[in-house]
């Protein structure tokens, strides 16, 4: 696959484009194609989340100078959280030069998500180690310091439940309540489904490992329907 039009999107050609390719590649795809003898982007993702932190604090450090450590951590966390990157890798179009196997590449959702979460940290690391700090800085810049404007205002730095509930006492004076919906799998691999409720009506449901993670869904979703 050529990465040009990628390059060209980002504005940054590569002096070496194999730290690209790395970048997009999925594990996946090497376990269908194994003589390729090529290198998936886990290695890259690990260096690139480094990468990422490092510029995400140093720029809320500086743009927020009053504000102490804990808001700072959760503003940050907001930031580079799965949905928010995988977001951005969305909008970069990242998803039509992954290479995936038959499938991965059918999946969609949260795996998905997640997959691009994490192609677009190995990008960073494919930045770094192909021009050092200042090239992978400038990407996150230009692909993820704008947002934060947002989860201030919003809130987003809160954790889903917290800004549901917030949320649902301001406009419905009601505090939300959550029901176990059903759980599937063996013990090593259950599957939670939880609803979200506000004075009786349901509003989502969601799905998780733990019923916890079922409720965090729940809310996330509860949000968006809600346009909250």
């Amino acid at each position: 696959m050529q990465f040009t039009d990628f390059e060209k999107k980002i504005g940054y050609p590569f002096k070496d484009t194999s730290f690209l390719e790395a970048a997009f590649t999925h594990r996946s795809y090497l376990n269908e194609n194994r003589s390729l003898g090529k290198e998936h982007n886990e290695r890259l993702e690990f260096l690139g989340d480094a990468v990422l932190e490092l510029a995400v604090t140093e720029f809320l450090f500086a743009k927020y100078p009053k504000e102490p450590e804990g808001i700072l951590t959760s503003y940050r966390a907001a930031l580079v959280n799965t949905v928010s990157i995988s977001e951005a890798a969305t909008k970069l179009g990242m998803n039509d030069f992954m290479l995936l196997s038959r499938g991965e590449a059918r999946d969609t959702g949260r795996a998905r998500a997640v997959i691009l979460a994490n192609a677009f940290e190995a990008v960073i690391g494919a930045l770094y180690l192909d021009g050092g700090y200042e090239p992978a800085k400038k990407f996150i810049e230009e692909q993820l310091f704008y947002k934060v404007e947002e989860v201030v205002a919003k809130k987003l730095w809160q954790d889903p439940k917290s800004r549901f509930q917030e949320m649902a006492q301001e406009k419905h004076g009601a505090t939300p309540a959550y029901e176990l919906v059903s759980q599937t799998g063996p013990d090593h691999d259950k599957r939670f489904v939880s609803a979200v409720s506000i004075n009786g009506t349901r509003v989502a449901q969601g799905e998780g490992r733990s019923k916890q993670e079922a409720e965090v869904s729940a809310a996330e979703r509860g949000l968006q329907v809600k346009g909250w």
